[in-house]
């Protein structure tokens, strides 16, 4: 029986002395300047990277061992299997080659920044469990609405002067997290004003967006309960440029009322993904005013671009808004996931988010002086997403980022002007931004409508398989459109002129193939 007294000790030392050191302190420096040198080497190569990979589904598991390996190796082995087997498979949205989709940039500092936060690895879901990381998040926020000239409403340092009715922000995953957690409080808001009991008054609740709106908004209004027959896509057309018209908008929402239903929220769109279409924000906001309905302005993309004064204009009304998000992950040089979002009372959320368990609960939290950002987002976790956007900030200066918005404009105004230059293709919705949105046109071509959508598809197609250009399409007025979108962080004018070369190239061929 002696012996029991001894064995927990000795258990306790072979336990402690097990010789697995995750974060020794000389591995980390050795495995981090090793994945420098590996980031330094795709950089510098990345633009002779085929930008689509030219990969079958399943490929990945056929070079990597299906099953996870029982004893350690050498971290050089990983970052082998990385370059030899993820590289290939990679679509490079780093390369200047890339024109698909709204821009994933990246930077040096962004990069540094979340290499620090990985490192530090808080989880500040309150001001006591990270002060530091909490009041950059706060910081770095009203740095960008000052950017951006939003009110002094919607920064989290006027109620903490004394000023304001409480506005302020929180840094999310993504746009769909943003429309989510408005659309929730939105909804908890109109049921309190229409006196329902608990939910029961749901069903009479409407929200509206114009059929250019980003899908994710369809699919946060079914998350947030919203009955699908009350969620409303309001036609557009050219008429507009492909934007919401608020003379519209009121008949819709006034039908509803007269219905019996309760307008309860309306997004607005600064730069739409099919044609970057913008939304009147004034005039929407007053329409919704109208209701006492809530309105959100998504400018995930082309928020970026009204740093810029000149384009500060389609934020125009902005004050009379409840909420706006953008993304600086998507043109302001901060890597993923950056989605900033504003609100003018940040009560509107928290009454609809808040959580308060036993075990967080704190002095700090309790004194009312702060702000728990747990309760501005769904999950309770969060990251240290504001290092990295404060450090874009704080080592580019705003003068740089407008320098780099601008010279993404131009850009696109180039390839804008070769487009228009060619009788062979159209433009087909005047050039917001940094997107250029072309076809072959049917007239002068011999081509009918049907034909041009079956041609412009194989010039798609054609231009990607090359892996020296990737394009993705849209559907503008029910014709197949291609997407031209200038912003990759390591873009320069020779690849903008050199993919025009190569579509006019691959144009001309796809012609001659048809007269043979």
């Amino acid at each position: 029986m002696g012996s029991l007294d001894t064995t927990p000790t000795a258990a306790f030392a072979d336990v402690a002395g097990g010789g697995f050191e995750p974060l020794n302190a000389d591995d980390v420096r050795s495995y981090l300047h090793k994945s420098v040198d590996f980031i330094y080497d795709y950089y510098k190569s990345v633009e002779s990277l085929p930008v689509l990979p030219g990969v079958e589904p399943g490929y990945l598991r056929r070079l990597l061992q299906s099953v996870p390996p029982t004893s350690s190796a050498p971290f050089d082995i990983a970052l082998k299997e990385v370059r030899d087997a993820v590289v290939p498979g990679m679509t490079h949205w780093a390369s200047p080659n890339f024109f698909a989709f709204f821009p994933s940039t990246n930077s040096a500092a962004a990069i540094a920044g979340e290499l620090i936060a990985s490192a530090m690895n808080t989880v500040g879901f309150t001001w006591q469990a990270s002060p530091a990381s909490t009041e950059m998040e706060v910081l770095a926020l009203d740095w960008l609405a000052q950017l951006l000239r939003l009110p002094p409403t919607f920064m989290n340092r006027t109620a903490a002067a004394g000023r304001g009715t409480g506005g302020g922000g929180v840094i999310l995953g993504t746009t769909s997290e943003a429309m989510l957690v408005t659309l929730v409080s939105a909804r908890d808001a109109a049921l309190r004003r229409a006196g329902s009991v608990g939910v029961a008054g749901i069903t009479r609740l409407a929200v509206y967006a114009a059929d250019q709106t980003h899908s994710t908004f369809f699919k946060a209004c079914r998350l947030a309960g919203f009955d699908p027959a009350n969620i409303r896509s309001i036609p557009t057309g050219p008429e507009t440029d492909y934007a919401l018209d608020p003379a519209r908008l009121l008949e819709v929402m006034q039908a509803d009322v007269d219905a019996g239903l309760v307008p309860t929220y309306v997004c607005a769109t600064v730069g739409t993904t099919s044609s970057n279409a913008v939304d009147p924000v004034g005039a929407i906001a007053d329409v919704a005013a109208v209701f006492n309905a809530w309105v959100h302005i998504d400018a995930a993309y082309a928020g970026s671009a009204c740093i810029c004064p000149e384009f500060r204009h389609h934020l125009d009304g902005v004050e009379r808004v409840d909420s706006i998000s953008m993304s600086p992950h998507k043109w302001l040089m901060t890597c993923l996931d950056c989605t900033c979002l504003w609100v003018r009372d940040t009560h509107r959320l928290t009454d609809s988010l808040e959580t308060n368990p036993e075990y967080l609960k704190n002095d700090a939290s309790e004194s009312g002086t702060v702000t728990d950002l747990k309760d501005m987002q769904v999950g309770v976790g969060r990251r240290f997403r504001g290092l990295k956007l404060w450090m874009v900030m704080r080592t580019y200066g705003s003068a740089k980022l407008q320098e780099h918005i601008r010279s993404d404009v131009a850009m696109a105004k180039m390839f804008e002007d070769a487009v228009r230059a060619d009788h062979r293709f159209e433009v087909v919705v005047p050039r917001n931004f940094a997107l250029v949105c072309f076809r072959i046109r049917p007239q002068g071509t011999d081509l009918t409508e049907e034909d041009a959508d079956v041609v412009n598809r194989e010039l798609m197609e054609r231009l990607n398989r090359t892996g020296k250009a990737y394009l993705a399409h849209t559907a503008i007025g029910g014709k197949f459109v291609l997407r031209f979108a200038v912003g990759s962080s390591l873009q320069e004018e020779r690849h903008v002129r050199s993919a025009w070369e190569l579509i006019k190239k691959t144009t001309t061929e796809i012609f001659e193939e048809e007269t043979m």
